[in-house]
């Protein structure tokens, strides 16, 4: 009789760590758009676990806990009000084309999350750019509610939308503490900030990683604004705006598809920071975090094989 497919999950320590760092978010998402945000994570986590399983239900290997990463990631990358069926494609394309292409977990070389939000914001625009939900006015109110209510003018729907129309910048206060309206987890600052010392304390994440997208994120935003692009957001004020933050904790540290040397990581990450105020700022893409890190794994492989050549050349004339 062939045993049935094992219900199990592998022996992951860091994605666990990386779980337990998404928690405080989820219970912000909810407690500011509503209960719906919880539903589309539970909808979207089975479809990348039956995703998961189609691929290995022959050699009947468990569940990596990294598709619940991948899956949770993504959900809070996307408004409130996104379509099940619109989250449920988007992370099966992630889990398919951008892990179980190249050979599975430990293989890949693009970041699930990141290309599943990169594939739904081109592939279904109009959910993931005109339908914003307003956050909820009473401190946590979300709890009481599926979803709070929509914001019908675009021009006065998430902070960078907002400027882009108005020029009116949203407080920094709200930015933040994730009083604004966006995408699901990507609004407070501080807790994603928080989530990332826990996983540099827990050596989940490289810090040098996250710092170096900061760097070139700051560095090319003052270097455009001396050089008098008006396209380009105030500094600090973009910096807090948008998924640069949330990026750079959960997203560019992701060890699979990082360098694996410390002088790649920083060139790695500059990158990303960089590439994020291009897209910003000349591109349609009000955010650009998601494509500059897609566009980062792209030149892992060459970066990290320069920093061997170039180490061992010193190693050689030294």
């Amino acid at each position: 009789m062939q045993k049935p497919f094992p219900i199990e999950f592998m022996k992951q320590s860091a994605m666990e760590k990386v779980l337990i760092a998404l928690i405080p978010l989820y219970i912000f998402a909810v407690g500011t758009f509503g209960w719906r945000i919880l539903l589309l994570g539970v909808v979207t986590s089975g479809v990348a676990l039956a995703t998961e399983w189609v691929f290995h239900r022959k050699s009947k290997k468990p569940f990596t806990k990294a598709v619940l990463v991948s899956a949770l990631l993504f959900v809070l990358t996307l408004p409130p009000r996104t379509p099940f069926w619109v989250a449920a494609i988007g992370i099966i394309f992630g889990v398919v084309f951008a892990r179980e292409a190249f050979g599975g977990f430990g293989r890949n070389v693009f970041n699930p999350a990141a290309a599943a939000r990169a594939f739904v914001y081109v592939s279904f625009a109009k959910y993931l750019t005109a339908q914003w939900t307003a956050p909820s006015p009473v401190f946590m109110g979300g709890f009481t509610r599926y979803l709070t209510e929509p914001i019908d003018t675009l021009a006065h729907s998430t902070p960078m939308l907002i400027y882009r129309n108005t020029g009116v910048m949203s407080a920094f206060s709200d930015l933040f503490f994730g009083a604004t309206a966006g995408s699901a987890g990507e609004g407070p600052a501080f807790l994603i900030l928080a989530a990332g010392v826990y996983l540099f304390l827990k050596k989940v994440a490289r810090i040098e990683t996250t710092l170096s997208v900061f760097v070139g994120y700051f560095s090319i935003s003052f270097l455009l604004s001396f050089l008098g692009f008006s396209e380009v957001f105030q500094p600090v004020w973009g910096f807090l705006s948008g998924g640069l933050i949330f990026g750079a904790v959960f997203m560019a540290t992701d060890p699979i598809t990082s360098p694996k040397t410390f002088e790649g990581r920083l060139i790695y990450g500059f990158i990303i920071g960089a590439v994020t105020v291009v897209i910003r700022s000349f591109a349609l893409f009000p955010g650009g975090i998601m494509f500059a890190i897609l566009i980062g794994n792209t030149f892992v492989p060459i970066i990290d094989e320069l920093v061997k050549q170039i180490k061992k050349r010193g190693a050689v004339h030294g």
